[in-house]
């Protein structure tokens, strides 16, 4: 069964624009001719922030992706007019060297291999016929655009994702430079080593090898 096009904003020519005048689709901000963006005047796609010809931006003016600064070209930065990539400051043209649980290391993000459950949405689109009853009486609209946008909390997104990783991949995750369990918990309320059930193994062993190191015998009972 084909759907006709859902205009809720005003003078839309894309669908399912809550916006004003948007000739792309699924925009709650106005003038926009990419898709999904809730901010404005937006070429590119699913970006929040506005003036942007690249996606994923919460930033403004951006021509690359993934920015929650302004004016860069080159993607990932927080800073502003990079043309680099992965900046927290200004004007710059190449890749730091990566910050990882609160220490310094001598590489690059690009050469780590992250797990792939990091990689998460915040929010999907829930058919209607995937919602639940309370969702629909908290989300009317739903009989308009056949839907609504689920939004996590971010460690319920975290949560989410690992859940549904496979064992090995959970596993890269003890292999990230400077691996810090309490850090990783804080951040995501995700134990990992109590879950895999390796971190007591792991620091024994560790803690054996440096008494051995310093001269003591090791006795096993």
């Amino acid at each position: 069964m084909k759907k006709n096009k859902i205009y809720l904003g005003n003078m839309n020519t894309g669908n399912g624009n809550t916006g004003n005048c948007n000739t792309g689709s699924w925009n709650t901000g106005n003038r926009n001719t990419g898709h999904c963006n809730t901010g404005n005047m937006n070429t590119g796609h699913s970006n929040t922030g506005d003036w942007n010809t690249g996606n994923w931006n919460t930033g403004n003016s951006n021509t690359g992706n993934w920015n929650t600064g302004n004016s860069n070209t080159g993607n990932c930065n927080t800073g502003s007019w990079n043309t680099g990539n992965r900046n927290t400051g200004c004007l710059n043209t190449g890749t730091p060297k990566l910050r990882i649980f609160n220490r310094e290391t001598d590489v690059q993000i690009d050469d780590i291999e992250f797990p792939d459950y990091f990689y998460f949405d915040l929010a999907e689109w829930i058919q209607e016929d995937e919602m639940t009853g309370e969702e629909k009486r908290n989300n009317p609209t739903f009989k308009v655009t056949g839907g609504y946008l689920r939004v996590y909390g971010y460690k319920e997104a975290w949560r989410k994702s690992w859940d549904r990783a496979t064992d090995e991949d959970r596993r890269k995750t003890l292999r990230l430079p400077n691996w810090d369990n309490v850090i990783f918990l804080e951040i995501t309320g995700i134990d990992v080593e109590k879950e895999l059930a390796v971190a007591h193994t792991c620091a024994t062993r560790e803690a054996m090898e440096l008494l051995k190191c310093n001269g003591y015998k090791i006795i096993k009972e």
